[in-house]
């Protein structure tokens, strides 16, 4: 008997202790979920804005606004969602499809106007009895510059209420500030292909002349040294101009700069020394095309040119775990430093050219944090300085 009841006392202990950790796991949970039903409401709606935000940063599009038309109607709340653009319906959902035309009427009346429209049955005329449709407003998609081109048409089944013509306007907004984010990411990006243009532009002249004149000068006299100088002078053309890619790898950056420093080598003789110090695990980085180029011709042609005697320019590239450490600096005549933070035009003699442009790209890039540290006096030589995030998802190599 005595076993019996103890026996049975183990069982409840047992049960207890199971009950005890059930309610223990439960309330861990209850602490970490979402606690309140405005909680999870709040979670829901940035969730789903979240959904349609990725399509639209896209730009607008039929196919965006394909993919983004469920989630817009979701914040909307409607039976129907429509985005047109123009005379173009782009994506429709839900239901009330058939009164396309007249919803693509009153959207160019809304984008013309750019003020927001609110449509009874009497606008919305059908002989289908099946219509569900008693109403709909149609907001353009308005951006920070407070143009649209494009509308979103909430449909209703009942005469629309101030709850979904006020909600039909924010989301609208909304969506149009997406766009327009999408706009001026494609506007940087054009930025950026001119920069790099107008920087090749900009080479060319200062570097052309002097390069074909030392050519010229070695024509009869080392007819091998010319063909070899031709040839390096032929490729280092080839990259600067090249069509394709606004990013490259610092090997390949270095490679360009070989064959520059090879050229001004033949012009300025053992009065241009270069030392190198390249950690072989950061050939691969990816960094903007041309970023550094303009920064051995800046050391060369306006550190050095002007010193008389010997003049050293050292490029070096460290590791430094996440990022790429990279200077440039020369031993040459230096230069004031309120030239290169003054404004982003040459001063009289050209000096600092390509810096500032650069400079921008880089912070256009890797952020404000990633700018150019310049370094430098007069006579006291210039040191130039970059670092450069290992990986980045804007910077893809076509190398």
């Amino acid at each position: 008997m005595a076993g019996q009841i103890g026996s049975a006392v183990a069982v409840v202990a047992v049960l207890a202790a199971l009950a005890a950790a059930v309610v223990a796991v439960l309330r861990l949970r209850a602490r970490r979920g979402i606690a309140t039903a405005m909680q999870r409401a709040t979670y829901d709606v940035l969730h789903t804005a979240s959904l349609a935000a990725e399509p639209l940063r896209a730009g607008l599009s039929t196919a965006s606004a394909g993919k983004a038309i469920r989630h817009l109607r979701v914040l909307v709340g409607a039976v129907g969602l429509a985005i047109i653009d123009g005379a173009d319906c782009l994506a429709f959902d839900g239901r009330g499809g058939h009164h396309t035309e007249q919803f693509t009427a009153a959207a160019r009346r809304a984008t013309r106007s750019q003020r927001s429209v609110v449509l009874n049955g009497s606008d919305l005329v059908c002989d289908r009895v099946d219509c569900v449709v008693r109403g709909a407003v149609v907001a353009p998609l308005t951006g920070p510059s407070g143009q649209a081109d494009a509308a979103l048409v909430a449909v209703a089944d009942e005469p629309p209420a101030p709850g979904l013509v006020q909600a039909t306007l924010e989301t609208a907004r909304w969506a149009g500030s997406q766009v327009a984010l999408a706009e001026l990411d494609s506007s940087r990006e054009r930025l950026a292909r001119a920069e790099v243009r107008a920087l090749r532009a900009q080479i060319s002249p200062h570097f052309i002349y002097n390069a074909l004149t030392a050519i010229a000068s070695f024509v009869r006299t080392d007819p091998e040294r010319a063909r070899e100088l031709i040839l390096e002078f032929a490729e280092f053309t080839r990259y600067s101009f090249r069509a394709h890619g606004e990013f490259t790898t610092l090997a390949e950056e270095l490679r360009s700069i070989d064959r520059y420093l090879t050229i001004e080598r033949a012009r300025f003789g053992d009065r241009l020394q270069v030392r190198l110090q390249i950690a072989p695990e950061v050939l691969p980085v990816g960094l903007p095309f041309l970023c550094l180029q303009p920064l051995v011709e800046n050391a060369v042609r306006h550190g050095l040119s002007r010193k008389p005697g010997v003049g050293m320019v050292s490029i070096e590239a460290r590791d430094a775990g996440a990022e790429c450490h990279i200077t440039v600096e020369d031993d040459g005549v230096g230069m004031d430093p309120a030239v290169f933070g003054r404004d982003g035009s040459e001063s009289e003699d050209g000096q600092h050219v390509g810096l500032v442009n650069v400079d921008e790209r880089l912070r256009s890039v890797f952020g404000d944090h990633n700018g150019l540290i310049v370094e430098t006096a007069p006579g006291a030589g210039t040191k130039v300085s970059m670092r450069v995030p290992k990986f980045h998802p804007q910077v893809r190599t076509s190398t």
